[in-house]
């Protein structure tokens, strides 16, 4: 089944820093066609939200640091003085196309909190409706998980899923896509699976601080969610505009699942775990079968949440299987795992299978 034909309506595209900044340093010159190309699918009535990485990049050209600092409240200056040099270089060449830039600064927090997440998606929804173009980022100056977990690449995945409803993300950086063993791109991947995973992480070395680890991750969550993800090179000229016409067309194009509700995915992907629930096979069976969790499948608890957090649920070989809104405390579980309880620990309607 070809992606192609389809009218892609809400389009998240995520830029990478390494389009603005390269071996020969600073470059304004992809601004010009990213302005060009996302102008022209305006116009065709289509909703387009970039998500920007850069901040960082820009305030260390601004304060001439030769290397990325290692503090982080260094990093964070940093992204202070860049953040604004940014948003400055997106209007100026949307501007030229008669488009004004929303610039949107969002933590995780903004996330987990559903509250917070809907207000999010609610003022993202008015932006596009005005006709401007929303450029998220994540707000470097406060939080530090962009700084730690990959360079946006998940904060695009979670726009896309929770805060527009998109039908395709885009990540473009300056790789061509996801390579095999032979250094060629994989053109179609039909399903995220271990192989796929240790093709962008050939060694135990690997740490998600961006790369093709987290660009992976995020077409996980791209496709879980039930739309595709095309990882590809920015520099291709026209490559938005044919990825929109055709996500065949250049890069690694990963297939979607069938979708999950909007619910499932904030619980899935929206906000971070506060602690984990290791199940035995037979809890496993009775999720899957759309079951609610009992404490009698229940083998360990680990770490501290109350009722009403949002848990990961696992095997015993630490592989990640569920996640669901718990109905009691870490406390009052850690009592009675393993035995008969009529009370279910998460309710069937508060599972997500994963």
């Amino acid at each position: 089944m070809k992606e192609s034909g389809k009218n892609y309506k809400r389009i998240v595209i995520k830029i990478g820093s390494s389009l603005f900044f390269g071996q020969e340093g600073l470059s304004e010159h992809p601004m010009a066609g990213i302005a060009e190309q996302v102008s022209g699918l305006i116009r065709e009535g289509r909703r387009v939200v970039i998500v920007s990485s850069g901040a960082i990049a820009w305030g260390m050209h601004a304060l001439s640091m030769k290397a990325r600092p290692r503090e982080l409240s260094a990093l964070q200056a940093a992204a202070a003085v860049g953040q604004h040099l940014l948003m400055g270089q997106y209007q100026k060449y949307f501007e030229k196309k008669a488009l004004h830039c929303a610039q949107i600064l969002l933590t995780w927090d903004d996330f987990g909190d559903r509250k917070r997440c809907l207000n999010a998606r609610n003022t993202i929804a008015s932006v596009l409706a005005l006709g401007c173009i929303p450029v998220v980022n994540e707000n470097d100056t406060i939080s530090t998980d962009e700084i730690r977990f990959g360079d946006n690449d998940q904060l695009s995945a979670l726009v896309a899923s929770n805060l527009v409803s998109a039908d395709l993300l885009i990540i473009l950086s300056d790789v061509d896509g996801l390579l095999d063993k032979d250094k060629k791109v994989v053109r179609v991947v039909p399903e995220i699976d271990h192989e796929v995973k240790m093709l962008a992480c050939p060694t135990d070395k690997c740490t998600s601080v961006g790369g093709m680890i987290t660009k992976i991750e995020a077409a996980k969550i791209a496709v879980d969610s039930g739309f595709p993800c095309v990882i590809a090179n920015g520099r291709t000229k026209g490559v938005i505009t044919s990825l929109v016409r055709d996500p065949d067309a250049y890069g690694t194009l990963f297939k979607p699942k069938a979708g999950l509700t909007e619910r499932e995915r904030w619980m899935a992907f929206g906000t971070k775990t506060k602690g984990r629930i290791v199940v035995d096979d037979g809890a496993r069976q009775a999720l899957i079968n759309r079951k609610s969790l009992l404490a009698v499948g229940i083998v360990a608890v680990e770490g501290h949440f109350e009722a009403g957090d949002i848990v990961s649920i696992r095997l015993g070989r630490g592989i990640e299987i569920a996640r669901g809104k718990a109905g009691i405390s870490s406390r009052q579980l850690d009592k009675i795992k393993g035995a008969h309880f009529d009370k279910e620990v998460i309710h069937r309607d508060n599972i997500v299978i994963l």
